[in-house]
């Protein structure tokens, strides 16, 4: 085979080369003939005339993410940094509008958030910077809409990611924070020692009422006790004052025995002769006798008329 044979075979080879090229899935590629636009080839293997059309450039149809960090003053004037991220994509119909109406979609759409956060934020104060974050990211989504749609682009969703304000801040806002948690337990703790202390109180309260009936209860049986043996020794010939007497002497012996049952009590002297409970029995006596006859007195003075 002669060279002139070998040289048209290989430039036929590198022709036909040339003349097939592929596009990847959710891609597509933008073909110009002479420089001048000539179609877009969607995914697939595809052909073209080698030399006179050219593959200008390629676009990705999936959903890209950007993320921008813009810093700015709130209301309040706290410098705070926040993270903006914007899901974005080509739209497949306006494959053209986006290849050559815009260099750098990048650029742009970080122009746009800027412009739009730095509109925002400065109307609110720090606090509300986090609760109405959503807020911010609505209006980022409505401006870049409306702005990249001529260029081709569709804003899918835009996120406020990231809210980061000036360290000093912080470190106020968690001592603010400290603060209002200690404030919060210490009111617990002094309403908890104040209803132990009520509940105490009403305890003590009932405790002494239920000792007092107690007590109450007790001298009435006791009564009642004596009163049913004067009548039981009345009944065998022992007049009141001899069973009074009886009584006094049973209840003085009692006690002592009472007394020396228990080993550890303290030592206490009283009189242990049955003298000692007659004793005791005719003071009691004369004494109830005499606050009779006190009291019959003080009935029987007449009150002095005026003049």
């Amino acid at each position: 085979m002669s060279p002139i044979a070998i040289i048209i075979i290989v430039l036929i080879g590198l022709f036909l080369f040339a003349s097939f090229y592929t596009v990847k899935q959710q891609t597509a590629a933008i073909l110009e003939r002479f420089g001048k636009f000539n179609t877009i080839s969607p995914s697939g293997l595809r052909l073209k005339i080698p030399i006179i059309d050219k593959v200008a450039g390629r676009l990705s149809l999936k959903i890209q993410q950007l993320d921008v960090i813009i810093e700015t003053k709130t209301l309040d004037d706290v410098f705070v940094k926040l993270k903006v991220s914007v899901q974005y994509k080509v739209i497949s119909e306006k494959v053209y509008d986006a290849f050559y109406k815009l260099d750098y979609p990048h650029d742009q759409i970080t122009s746009y958030v800027f412009d739009v956060v730095r509109a925002e934020v400065p109307k609110m104060k720090l606090d509300d910077v986090f609760v109405k974050k959503n807020d911010i990211a609505i209006a980022v989504k409505t401006e870049l809409n409306d702005a990249m749609e001529d260029y081709g682009f569709d804003i899918i969703r835009t996120l406020v990611t990231d809210i980061d304000p000036d360290p000093q801040v912080k470190i106020a806002m968690n001592r603010i924070n400290a603060s209002e948690r200690e404030k919060i337990a210490a009111q617990f703790e002094g309403d908890a020692q104040r209803i132990l202390i009520v509940e105490r109180a009403k305890a003590e309260a009932e405790s002494k009422r239920l000792q007092g009936q107690g007590i109450a209860d007790q001298r009435r049986e006791i009564a009642r006790g004596l009163e049913e043996s004067v009548e039981v020794l009345n009944k065998v010939g022992i007049n009141s004052q001899e069973a009074s007497a009886l009584i006094v002497v049973t209840q003085h012996y009692d006690t002592l025995q009472s007394i020396g049952q228990h080993t550890n009590s303290n030592l206490i002297l009283l009189p242990n002769t049955p003298q000692a409970g007659s004793t005791m029995l005719n003071d009691m006596v004369a004494s109830f006798t005499a606050s009779n006859q006190i009291g019959e007195a003080m009935k029987n003075q007449k009150p002095k008329k005026k003049a």
